[in-house]
């Protein structure tokens, strides 16, 4: 390409309406039937909705329906050939699209189609040519605006087209419209990602091989750990390759909403500007496969908890066409192998360095911690274990506030973990079923850091099932197995006695478990006939957890 600069755009550009994505300026006896076609053609298999004005026969003033035409198109491209500026109808479409560019922050792309870009910045050669003749039946002010249209044009960046096969110089072309014209549909990311060059790196690799494959990519972890983040960037940056692309926000919400059909809906009005209403699933299913069966599509579907969802969205990759990629983000790993993902991504805690810097931004504002707070910032990043949802709650509610009050709230997160940063991670909680729930609950209390086997004895005991609820709890990422002992991330077992409180708060004599000292002691204490039941359940606590 061609070095220079676009001017760069707006918010108000995001929300403008287009009748077209690009409109095509060119000089039709020069490259009508052979490079602007080829051009067009591509574009328009790649699902780019372009203007071409087929107009054989041109008067001399150019029509106010091709102006109009030229205002509602996103990105001009305008192919510079041998007998460009012969023609002052290709020379006013310039001044418009030039114009329309200034006011209207329209993006141009210049194409030098064997020229040279000199030439058309200072009009010599052929262009030199062509204004020995308008300077003599065509007026000065006119004359002088088609110059300055053409050297502003060819500062622009471009591509020059001189030798090499055409095809090349023609991909490189729609990748580059493809990107400008997909900048606008971009899903927002906040500022503060920390981490996430490496993670991308990875995932894109996943995806690096044959490129007529289809690929289904699995996102799984935590709640809060940032699966969805990651979605969201990988799609941003991918996306152009595709035909099509749609990113289907907090699917599980939806259908607990009832909106399955707004799922389908989106889905194609995304990836092929498909706007029909229909009235139930199966048809939205019919329409899908038809419109999307041979087609290059990118599809996230963010935050599926059941199969269901998938099927009505994308029941199988056999759907859509060859090159296409599905990624799916859930916070149940065995989700993923019910529905056939080959490559599944475990989204994992940040990097200390990571954490500390995340924190810092929504703490400070800055990367690091301030001096005086290195101590009490360390601690917070220590209870939040990598997780990005905890690192910027904890972050954002201790900003502004003095050392002794950071003190105050580092020593009432032992006891009361934070309710924004505990909902989020109760989701997964809420859809175990009652068995696995007991089993959970006894892991946090009582059973982190034991051995498997130890555990699932003593659990088989009490009737839980331990066996295929532990395995449960795994594919949810609500526990991990290392060497074959039972992890909990901090969080998560914190969010596990607080749900044991929350049986009857304040009242410790009747939680469902114990695990406290002190809360033991409370319960106990509380009349004296209860000290012989003090007695036996410590010697049990002892027998089974003192070593």
């Amino acid at each position: 390409m061609a070095s220079s600069t676009q001017k760069p755009s707006s918010s108000s550009t995001s929300v403008r309406k287009y009748e077209f994505e690009v409109f095509l300026s060119f000089r039709g006896e020069d490259t009508r039937y052979n490079f602007t076609d080829h051009l067009f053609v591509n574009l328009h298999g790649m699902g780019i909705k372009t203007f071409r004005d087929d107009q054989l026969e041109r008067g001399e003033e150019i029509k106010s329906e091709l102006l109009r035409t030229i205002e509602e198109s996103r990105i001009s491209v305008v192919v510079f050939s041998k007998n460009y500026a012969h023609s002052k109808w290709c020379l006013d479409e310039l001044a418009k699209i030039m114009e329309c560019r200034e006011e209207m922050e329209q993006i141009v792309f210049p194409v030098f189609y064997h020229v040279d870009p000199c030439d058309v910045r200072k009009q010599t050669g052929s262009f030199g040519e062509a204004f020995s003749i308008h300077e003599k039946n065509v007026d000065a002010k006119k004359v002088q605006r088609w110059r300055d249209s053409l050297t502003e044009a060819s500062d622009l960046s471009g591509f020059h087209v001189n030798d090499g096969y055409e095809s090349k110089h023609i991909k490189e072309i729609i990748n580059q419209i493809f990107k400008r014209s997909m900048n606008s549909k971009l899903l927002h990311i906040n500022d503060d990602i920390v981490g996430m060059d490496f993670r991308l790196k990875e995932i894109k690799s996943l995806l690096s091989s044959d490129l007529n494959d289809i690929h289904v990519v699995g996102i799984y972890g935590i709640g809060g750990i940032g699966k969805t983040t990651i979605a969201k960037i990988v799609y941003n940056e991918i996306q152009y390759q595709f035909t099509g692309a749609s990113f289907l926000q907090d699917v599980r919400g939806t259908f607990n909403k009832g909106c399955q059909l707004q799922l389908q809906q989106q889905l194609l009005y995304d990836t092929v500007g498909n706007d029909e209403k229909f009235s139930n699933i199966n048809k939205g299913i019919n329409i899908i496969k038809d419109r999307l069966g041979s087609k290059k599509v990118l599809i996230v579907i963010d935050d599926v908890d059941r199969l269901q969802q998938l099927e009505s969205v994308a029941g199988s990759p056999k759907w859509f066409g060859p090159g296409s990629t599905i990624i799916i983000t859930t916070r149940d790993q065995h989700l993923l192998v019910k529905y056939g993902v080959t490559v599944p991504y475990k989204a994992i805690e940040l990097h200390y360095e990571e954490a500390l810097q995340l924190f810092s931004q929504h703490a400070f504002k800055q990367n690091v911690p301030k001096e005086d707070y290195v101590d009490l910032s360390n601690c917070m990043v220590q209870y939040a274990q990598g997780l990005p949802l905890a690192l910027k709650v904890l972050g954002s509610s201790l900003q502004g506030m003095t050392i002794d009050e950071w003190k105050s709230a580092s020593d009432k997160l032992k006891k009361n973990p934070m309710k924004e940063i505990n909902d989020v991670l109760r989701i997964s909680f809420d859809g175990l079923d009652p068995s696995q729930k007991e089993v959970f609950l006894d892991i946090a209390c009582f059973f982190k850091g034991e051995c498997k086997d130890f555990v699932s004895r003593i659990l088989d005991g009490c009737n839980l099932f331990a066996t295929c609820n532990i395995r449960v709890l795994h594919d949810r990422c609500l526990v991990t197995i290392l060497d074959n002992v039972i992890q909990m991330h901090d969080l998560i077992q914190e969010m596990g006695w607080a749900i044991v409180r929350e049986e009857c708060p304040g009242e410790p004599c009747k939680w469902s478990r114990l695990w406290d000292v002190d809360d033991i002691y409370d319960a106990f204490s509380k009349q004296e006939v209860q000290i012989k039941c003090l007695n036996i359940y410590l010697n049990v606590y002892n027998r089974f957890f003192s070593g």
